[in-house]
Protein backbone atom coordinates (compact mmCIF):
# COMPACT_ATOMS: atom_id res chain seq x y z
CA UNK A 1 0.00 0.00 0.00
CA UNK A 2 1.11 3.67 -0.98
CA UNK A 3 -0.18 6.61 0.79
CA UNK A 4 1.30 9.87 -0.66
CA UNK A 5 0.80 12.99 1.09
CA UNK A 6 0.77 16.18 -0.63
CA UNK A 7 1.63 19.40 0.75
CA UNK A 8 3.52 17.60 3.15
CA UNK A 9 5.52 20.40 4.39
CA UNK A 10 2.66 21.17 6.56
CA UNK A 11 4.99 19.38 8.84
CA UNK A 12 2.31 19.15 11.98
CA UNK A 13 -0.50 17.77 10.18
CA UNK A 14 1.86 15.45 8.71
CA UNK A 15 3.58 14.18 11.92
CA UNK A 16 -0.07 13.81 13.50
CA UNK A 17 -1.45 12.19 10.28
CA UNK A 18 1.70 9.56 10.11
CA UNK A 19 1.34 9.24 14.05
CA UNK A 20 -2.33 8.19 13.50
CA UNK A 21 -0.71 5.52 10.92
CA UNK A 22 2.04 4.13 12.61
CA UNK A 23 -0.68 3.55 15.64
CA UNK A 24 -3.14 0.96 13.84
CA UNK A 25 -2.10 -2.61 13.41
CA UNK A 26 -3.28 -5.22 10.69
CA UNK A 27 -2.11 -2.47 7.66
CA UNK A 28 0.71 -4.76 6.79
CA UNK A 29 3.42 -3.00 4.76
CA UNK A 30 3.09 0.83 3.77
CA UNK A 31 4.91 2.96 1.93
CA UNK A 32 4.52 6.95 2.69
CA UNK A 33 5.22 9.24 0.12
CA UNK A 34 6.04 12.81 0.76
CA UNK A 35 5.43 15.69 -1.80
CA UNK A 36 5.92 19.40 -0.95
CA UNK A 37 7.51 22.13 -3.60
CA UNK A 38 9.58 23.99 -1.28
CA UNK A 39 12.49 21.80 -0.77
CA UNK A 40 13.05 22.90 2.74
CA UNK A 41 9.60 21.99 4.04
CA UNK A 42 9.82 18.86 2.28
CA UNK A 43 13.58 18.13 3.83
CA UNK A 44 11.97 18.53 7.38
CA UNK A 45 9.10 16.39 6.99
CA UNK A 46 11.43 13.50 5.39
CA UNK A 47 13.20 14.21 8.73
CA UNK A 48 9.78 14.29 11.03
CA UNK A 49 8.33 11.09 9.05
CA UNK A 50 11.90 9.12 9.52
CA UNK A 51 12.02 9.86 13.16
CA UNK A 52 8.25 8.76 13.77
CA UNK A 53 8.46 5.79 11.96
CA UNK A 54 11.79 4.51 13.55
CA UNK A 55 13.09 1.15 13.52
CA UNK A 56 9.63 -0.04 11.88
CA UNK A 57 10.94 -1.69 8.58
CA UNK A 58 7.09 -2.34 7.44
CA UNK A 59 7.17 1.20 6.87
CA UNK A 60 9.00 2.89 4.05
CA UNK A 61 9.32 6.69 4.04
CA UNK A 62 10.00 8.60 0.36
CA UNK A 63 10.33 12.22 -0.35
CA UNK A 64 9.04 13.69 -4.13
CA UNK A 65 9.58 17.45 -5.31
CA UNK A 66 8.12 15.99 -8.54
CA UNK A 67 4.29 15.52 -8.03
CA UNK A 68 3.51 12.46 -10.76
CA UNK A 69 6.34 10.65 -9.57
CA UNK A 70 5.05 10.72 -5.59
CA UNK A 71 1.54 10.05 -7.03
CA UNK A 72 2.74 6.38 -9.07
CA UNK A 73 0.94 3.70 -8.04
CA UNK A 74 -0.62 5.49 -4.89
CA UNK A 75 -3.63 3.89 -3.31
CA UNK A 76 -4.43 7.18 -0.83
CA UNK A 77 -3.44 10.18 -1.26
CA UNK A 78 -4.10 13.37 1.34
CA UNK A 79 -4.16 16.54 0.57
CA UNK A 80 -3.02 19.31 2.98
CA UNK A 81 -1.54 22.28 0.93
CA UNK A 82 -1.96 25.93 1.11
CA UNK A 83 -1.06 27.66 -1.85
CA UNK A 84 0.50 31.23 -1.10
CA UNK A 85 1.10 30.08 2.36
CA UNK A 86 1.29 33.21 5.02
CA UNK A 87 1.79 36.25 2.43
CA UNK A 88 -1.18 35.14 0.54
CA UNK A 89 -3.62 34.94 3.57
CA UNK A 90 -1.81 38.36 4.67
CA UNK A 91 -3.72 39.90 1.20
CA UNK A 92 -6.36 38.18 1.92
CA UNK A 93 -6.88 39.90 5.49
CA UNK A 94 -5.30 43.04 5.09
CA UNK A 95 -6.45 44.10 1.77
CA UNK A 96 -10.26 43.74 3.53
CA UNK A 97 -9.91 45.63 6.45
CA UNK A 98 -8.76 48.69 4.38
CA UNK A 99 -12.38 48.82 3.17
CA UNK A 100 -13.61 48.32 6.50
CA UNK A 101 -14.25 44.42 5.93
CA UNK A 102 -13.89 42.02 8.86
CA UNK A 103 -12.90 38.35 9.00
CA UNK A 104 -11.65 35.84 11.60
CA UNK A 105 -10.53 32.79 10.09
CA UNK A 106 -11.32 33.65 6.22
CA UNK A 107 -10.41 30.56 4.60
CA UNK A 108 -14.20 28.85 4.18
CA UNK A 109 -16.69 31.19 2.32
CA UNK A 110 -16.00 35.07 2.68
CA UNK A 111 -13.59 37.12 1.02
CA UNK A 112 -10.63 35.22 2.05
CA UNK A 113 -12.47 31.83 1.32
CA UNK A 114 -13.43 32.72 -2.21
CA UNK A 115 -9.63 34.21 -3.01
CA UNK A 116 -7.91 31.25 -0.91
CA UNK A 117 -9.93 28.84 -3.59
CA UNK A 118 -9.09 30.60 -6.52
CA UNK A 119 -5.74 30.30 -5.25
CA UNK A 120 -6.19 26.62 -5.06
CA UNK A 121 -7.60 25.71 -8.25
CA UNK A 122 -4.78 25.30 -10.56
CA UNK A 123 -3.06 23.12 -7.90
CA UNK A 124 -5.81 20.96 -7.77
CA UNK A 125 -5.91 20.72 -11.62
CA UNK A 126 -2.26 19.19 -11.49
CA UNK A 127 -3.39 17.24 -8.80
CA UNK A 128 -6.80 16.00 -10.55
CA UNK A 129 -4.75 14.96 -14.16
CA UNK A 130 -2.02 13.41 -12.17
CA UNK A 131 -3.86 10.83 -10.43
CA UNK A 132 -6.31 9.95 -13.24
CA UNK A 133 -2.77 9.08 -15.44
CA UNK A 134 -0.75 7.43 -13.21
CA UNK A 135 -3.09 6.26 -9.97
CA UNK A 136 -6.74 6.52 -10.76
CA UNK A 137 -8.68 4.00 -8.71
CA UNK A 138 -6.69 5.76 -5.67
CA UNK A 139 -8.63 7.85 -3.13
CA UNK A 140 -8.11 11.67 -2.88
CA UNK A 141 -9.23 12.79 1.10
CA UNK A 142 -8.88 16.61 0.84
CA UNK A 143 -8.33 18.26 4.26
CA UNK A 144 -7.41 22.18 2.06
CA UNK A 145 -10.07 24.58 3.18
CA UNK A 146 -12.04 26.26 1.35
CA UNK A 147 -13.54 22.28 1.56
CA UNK A 148 -16.77 22.82 0.14
CA UNK A 149 -15.58 24.59 -2.43
CA UNK A 150 -12.18 22.72 -3.24
CA UNK A 151 -14.50 19.54 -3.26
CA UNK A 152 -16.86 20.69 -5.75
CA UNK A 153 -14.07 22.63 -8.11
CA UNK A 154 -12.55 18.63 -7.97
CA UNK A 155 -15.84 17.18 -8.72
CA UNK A 156 -16.86 19.77 -11.85
CA UNK A 157 -13.43 20.18 -13.69
CA UNK A 158 -11.15 17.37 -12.89
CA UNK A 159 -10.47 13.54 -13.79
CA UNK A 160 -9.94 12.45 -10.41
CA UNK A 161 -12.40 9.56 -9.16
CA UNK A 162 -12.83 9.18 -6.15
CA UNK A 163 -12.84 12.41 -3.74
CA UNK A 164 -13.95 12.67 0.06
CA UNK A 165 -13.36 16.02 1.65
CA UNK A 166 -12.29 15.31 5.45
CA UNK A 167 -12.45 17.74 8.51
CA UNK A 168 -12.59 17.32 12.20
CA UNK A 169 -15.31 19.92 13.79
CA UNK A 170 -17.98 17.48 13.68
CA UNK A 171 -16.27 15.56 15.98
CA UNK A 172 -14.77 17.92 17.97
CA UNK A 173 -18.05 19.18 18.46
CA UNK A 174 -19.78 16.52 19.87
CA UNK A 175 -16.69 15.79 22.13
CA UNK A 176 -16.78 19.03 23.59
CA UNK A 177 -20.68 19.28 23.80
CA UNK A 178 -20.26 16.18 25.14
CA UNK A 179 -17.78 17.24 28.63
CA UNK A 180 -20.03 20.36 28.72
CA UNK A 181 -23.11 18.27 30.03
CA UNK A 182 -21.41 15.65 31.63
CA UNK A 183 -21.72 12.38 29.61
CA UNK A 184 -19.01 10.48 28.06
CA UNK A 185 -18.43 11.04 24.82
CA UNK A 186 -18.74 7.01 23.93
CA UNK A 187 -21.98 7.24 25.47
CA UNK A 188 -23.26 9.48 23.09
CA UNK A 189 -24.95 9.07 19.27
CA UNK A 190 -25.38 11.92 17.12
CA UNK A 191 -26.24 13.00 13.47
CA UNK A 192 -25.03 16.21 11.88
CA UNK A 193 -25.29 17.32 8.72
CA UNK A 194 -25.10 20.58 6.22
CA UNK A 195 -22.20 22.06 4.77
CA UNK A 196 -18.45 22.03 5.77
CA UNK A 197 -17.82 24.52 8.77
CA UNK A 198 -22.22 25.33 9.05
CA UNK A 199 -23.45 21.96 9.69
CA UNK A 200 -26.14 21.47 12.01
CA UNK A 201 -26.47 18.74 15.24
CA UNK A 202 -29.59 17.52 14.08
CA UNK A 203 -29.44 14.86 17.45
CA UNK A 204 -27.67 14.45 19.96
CA UNK A 205 -28.87 11.90 22.34
CA UNK A 206 -27.47 9.49 25.04
CA UNK A 207 -29.67 6.15 25.87
CA UNK A 208 -32.37 7.34 23.02
CA UNK A 209 -33.29 10.55 25.06
CA UNK A 210 -32.03 13.83 23.72
CA UNK A 211 -29.24 15.78 25.26
CA UNK A 212 -30.62 18.69 23.94
CA UNK A 213 -32.64 19.98 27.29
CA UNK A 214 -29.35 19.35 29.35
CA UNK A 215 -27.22 21.56 27.07
CA UNK A 216 -30.29 23.69 27.61
CA UNK A 217 -29.70 23.76 31.52
CA UNK A 218 -25.79 24.40 31.42
CA UNK A 219 -26.65 27.11 28.91
CA UNK A 220 -28.82 28.71 30.90
CA UNK A 221 -26.39 28.39 34.21
CA UNK A 222 -23.48 29.80 32.68
CA UNK A 223 -23.58 33.52 31.83
CA UNK A 224 -20.84 33.48 29.68
CA UNK A 225 -22.14 30.68 27.05
CA UNK A 226 -24.70 32.71 26.16
CA UNK A 227 -21.51 35.61 25.12
CA UNK A 228 -20.51 32.78 22.20
CA UNK A 229 -21.57 33.16 18.47
CA UNK A 230 -22.58 29.81 18.34
CA UNK A 231 -24.23 29.66 21.63
CA UNK A 232 -26.45 32.48 20.03
CA UNK A 233 -27.09 30.99 16.62
CA UNK A 234 -28.23 27.82 18.70
CA UNK A 235 -30.81 29.64 21.01
CA UNK A 236 -32.49 31.63 17.74
CA UNK A 237 -32.15 28.10 14.93
CA UNK A 238 -32.90 25.45 17.40
CA UNK A 239 -29.82 23.19 16.21
CA UNK A 240 -26.14 23.58 17.31
CA UNK A 241 -23.63 24.75 14.80
CA UNK A 242 -20.61 22.40 14.32
CA UNK A 243 -17.98 24.97 13.93
CA UNK A 244 -16.14 27.30 16.52
CA UNK A 245 -17.61 30.47 17.30
CA UNK A 246 -14.65 32.52 15.62
CA UNK A 247 -15.73 30.85 11.92
CA UNK A 248 -19.56 30.69 12.62
CA UNK A 249 -19.22 34.74 12.74
CA UNK A 250 -17.96 35.19 9.42
CA UNK A 251 -21.06 32.60 7.74
CA UNK A 252 -23.97 35.08 8.48
CA UNK A 253 -24.58 38.89 7.89
CA UNK A 254 -25.31 39.39 11.84
CA UNK A 255 -22.40 39.94 13.83
CA UNK A 256 -19.38 41.22 12.15
CA UNK A 257 -20.33 44.74 10.62
CA UNK A 258 -21.38 45.79 14.24
CA UNK A 259 -19.05 46.90 16.96
CA UNK A 260 -21.43 46.25 19.98
CA UNK A 261 -22.14 42.57 18.60
CA UNK A 262 -18.19 41.73 18.27
CA UNK A 263 -17.99 43.16 21.90
CA UNK A 264 -21.14 40.94 22.99
CA UNK A 265 -19.87 37.66 21.84
CA UNK A 266 -16.20 38.41 21.94
CA UNK A 267 -15.47 37.96 18.47
CA UNK A 268 -11.74 37.63 17.81
CA UNK A 269 -11.74 39.64 14.23
CA UNK A 270 -8.46 39.13 12.55
CA UNK A 271 -7.68 35.48 14.61
CA UNK A 272 -5.95 33.73 11.72
CA UNK A 273 -3.53 35.74 11.00
CA UNK A 274 -2.03 35.00 14.62
CA UNK A 275 -2.51 31.63 14.46
CA UNK A 276 -0.61 31.50 11.07
CA UNK A 277 2.23 32.94 12.45
CA UNK A 278 2.15 30.59 15.23
CA UNK A 279 2.02 27.78 12.41
CA UNK A 280 5.35 29.13 10.80
CA UNK A 281 6.83 29.27 14.69
CA UNK A 282 5.93 25.57 15.10
CA UNK A 283 7.45 24.77 12.08
CA UNK A 284 10.62 26.25 12.43
CA UNK A 285 11.12 24.79 15.76
CA UNK A 286 10.29 21.54 14.30
CA UNK A 287 13.04 22.14 11.55
CA UNK A 288 15.84 23.35 14.43
CA UNK A 289 14.95 20.48 16.18
CA UNK A 290 16.07 17.83 13.56
CA UNK A 291 19.03 19.69 12.20
CA UNK A 292 20.08 19.29 15.85
CA UNK A 293 19.34 16.00 15.82
CA UNK A 294 17.08 16.55 18.68
CA UNK A 295 13.33 14.29 19.58
CA UNK A 296 10.43 15.20 18.28
CA UNK A 297 7.15 14.31 20.07
CA UNK A 298 3.98 13.61 17.55
CA UNK A 299 1.00 12.60 18.92
CA UNK A 300 -1.95 10.75 17.26
CA UNK A 301 -4.70 13.11 16.00
CA UNK A 302 -7.12 10.45 15.52
CA UNK A 303 -8.24 12.61 12.21
CA UNK A 304 -11.11 11.10 9.74
CA UNK A 305 -8.15 10.19 6.86
CA UNK A 306 -5.94 7.45 9.00
CA UNK A 307 -9.41 5.80 10.15
CA UNK A 308 -10.56 5.82 6.25
CA UNK A 309 -7.32 4.23 4.99
CA UNK A 310 -7.79 1.27 7.70
CA UNK A 311 -11.38 0.57 7.27
CA UNK A 312 -10.84 0.50 3.04
CA UNK A 313 -7.53 -1.39 3.77
CA UNK A 314 -8.55 -3.98 6.45
CA UNK A 315 -12.48 -3.83 5.73
CA UNK A 316 -13.11 -2.53 9.69
CA UNK A 317 -16.59 -0.36 8.77
CA UNK A 318 -16.83 2.34 10.48
CA UNK A 319 -18.58 5.71 10.14
CA UNK A 320 -17.54 9.01 9.83
CA UNK A 321 -18.33 12.38 8.43
CA UNK A 322 -17.62 13.53 5.03
CA UNK A 323 -17.67 16.03 2.43
CA UNK A 324 -19.07 14.68 -1.10
CA UNK A 325 -20.73 15.92 -4.19
CA UNK A 326 -24.84 15.89 -2.96
CA UNK A 327 -26.51 13.56 -5.18
CA UNK A 328 -29.89 12.99 -2.77
CA UNK A 329 -28.23 13.41 0.34
CA UNK A 330 -30.19 16.65 1.37
CA UNK A 331 -32.79 16.96 -0.14
CA UNK A 332 -33.70 20.87 0.35
CA UNK A 333 -30.01 21.58 -0.77
CA UNK A 334 -29.07 22.34 -4.41
CA UNK A 335 -27.95 18.66 -6.35
CA UNK A 336 -24.34 19.47 -6.89
CA UNK A 337 -23.19 20.25 -4.42
CA UNK A 338 -21.23 19.61 -1.99
CA UNK A 339 -22.83 18.64 1.37
CA UNK A 340 -21.15 17.22 4.87
CA UNK A 341 -22.85 13.92 5.49
CA UNK A 342 -22.11 10.48 7.45
CA UNK A 343 -20.03 8.43 5.48
CA UNK A 344 -19.21 4.45 5.74
CA UNK A 345 -15.87 3.24 5.38
CA UNK A 346 -15.16 0.05 4.61
CA UNK A 347 -13.47 -2.64 2.20
CA UNK A 348 -15.80 -1.16 -0.86
CA UNK A 349 -14.48 2.08 -0.25
CA UNK A 350 -16.42 5.48 1.34
CA UNK A 351 -20.01 5.46 0.60
CA UNK A 352 -22.27 8.60 1.72
CA UNK A 353 -25.66 8.24 3.82
CA UNK A 354 -28.79 10.11 2.65
CA UNK A 355 -29.88 12.76 5.43
CA UNK A 356 -33.18 13.45 4.14
CA UNK A 357 -34.43 17.43 4.40
CA UNK A 358 -32.44 19.83 6.79
CA UNK A 359 -34.96 21.97 8.98
CA UNK A 360 -35.69 24.83 7.49
CA UNK A 361 -34.11 27.72 8.92
CA UNK A 362 -30.52 25.83 8.68
CA UNK A 363 -30.95 24.96 5.21
CA UNK A 364 -31.87 28.66 4.37
CA UNK A 365 -28.52 29.46 5.47
CA UNK A 366 -26.79 27.06 4.31
CA UNK A 367 -28.54 27.73 0.50
CA UNK A 368 -26.66 31.43 1.36
CA UNK A 369 -23.26 29.98 1.96
CA UNK A 370 -23.59 27.43 -0.79
CA UNK A 371 -24.38 30.36 -3.67
CA UNK A 372 -20.87 31.67 -2.91
CA UNK A 373 -19.41 28.36 -3.64
CA UNK A 374 -21.36 28.00 -6.69
CA UNK A 375 -19.90 31.41 -8.20
CA UNK A 376 -16.81 30.98 -6.97
CA UNK A 377 -16.62 27.55 -8.73
CA UNK A 378 -18.51 28.72 -11.86
CA UNK A 379 -15.89 31.40 -11.92
CA UNK A 380 -12.54 29.34 -12.72
CA UNK A 381 -14.61 26.45 -14.41
CA UNK A 382 -16.16 28.88 -17.03
CA UNK A 383 -13.50 31.37 -17.01
CA UNK A 384 -15.84 34.28 -16.30
CA UNK A 385 -14.04 36.88 -14.12
CA UNK A 386 -17.24 38.75 -13.01
CA UNK A 387 -18.37 35.81 -10.99
CA UNK A 388 -15.77 36.64 -8.30
CA UNK A 389 -17.26 39.48 -8.12
CA UNK A 390 -20.81 38.01 -7.82
CA UNK A 391 -19.59 35.54 -5.49
CA UNK A 392 -18.56 38.43 -3.02
CA UNK A 393 -22.33 40.27 -3.52
CA UNK A 394 -23.66 36.78 -2.62
CA UNK A 395 -21.77 36.38 0.37
CA UNK A 396 -23.64 37.30 3.87
CA UNK A 397 -20.39 39.31 5.81
CA UNK A 398 -19.21 41.16 2.71
CA UNK A 399 -22.81 42.05 1.78
CA UNK A 400 -23.87 43.12 5.14
CA UNK A 401 -20.38 45.21 5.32
CA UNK A 402 -19.58 47.05 2.06
CA UNK A 403 -21.58 49.21 -0.54
CA UNK A 404 -21.40 47.30 -4.36
CA UNK A 405 -19.08 49.95 -5.31
CA UNK A 406 -16.54 49.03 -2.16
CA UNK A 407 -17.24 45.38 -3.40
CA UNK A 408 -16.13 45.96 -7.19
CA UNK A 409 -13.17 47.61 -5.69
CA UNK A 410 -11.81 45.31 -3.06
CA UNK A 411 -12.28 42.45 -6.00
CA UNK A 412 -10.43 44.40 -8.46
CA UNK A 413 -7.12 44.87 -5.68
CA UNK A 414 -8.02 41.02 -4.65
CA UNK A 415 -7.31 40.43 -8.30
CA UNK A 416 -4.42 42.31 -8.95
CA UNK A 417 -2.82 41.55 -5.54
CA UNK A 418 -3.02 37.46 -6.07
CA UNK A 419 -2.08 37.77 -9.91
CA UNK A 420 0.08 34.40 -11.25
CA UNK A 421 -1.07 32.29 -8.21
CA UNK A 422 -4.99 32.75 -9.69
CA UNK A 423 -6.57 30.51 -12.90
CA UNK A 424 -4.90 32.43 -16.02
CA UNK A 425 -8.33 33.15 -17.20
CA UNK A 426 -9.59 35.20 -13.73
CA UNK A 427 -6.45 37.33 -14.00
CA UNK A 428 -5.98 40.83 -14.48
Amino acid sequence: MKITFLGAGSVEFTQGLLADLVGFTGLGPFEVALHDIHPERLETAEAAARAIVGDRTDIAVSAHPDLRRSLEDADFAINMIQVGMIDATRVDFELPARYGLRQTIADTIGVGGIFRALRTFPALDRIGRAMAEVCPDAWLLNYTNPMAMNVWYLAAATPVRNVVGLCHSIYWTVHDLAELVGVPYEEVTYLAAGVNHQSWLLRFESGGRSLYPRLDEVIAADPGLLRRVRVDMYRRLGHYPTETSEHSAEYVPWYLHDDAEIERLRIPVGAYLGISEENVRAYEATRDALRAGRPITAEGTMEYAPQIIHSVTTGAGRTVYGNVPNHGLIGNLPAGCVVEVPVVADALGVRPVAVGDLPAQCAALNRAYVNVNELTVRAAVEGRPEHVRHAMMADPNTAATLTLDQIDELCRALLKAHGDLLPESLRP
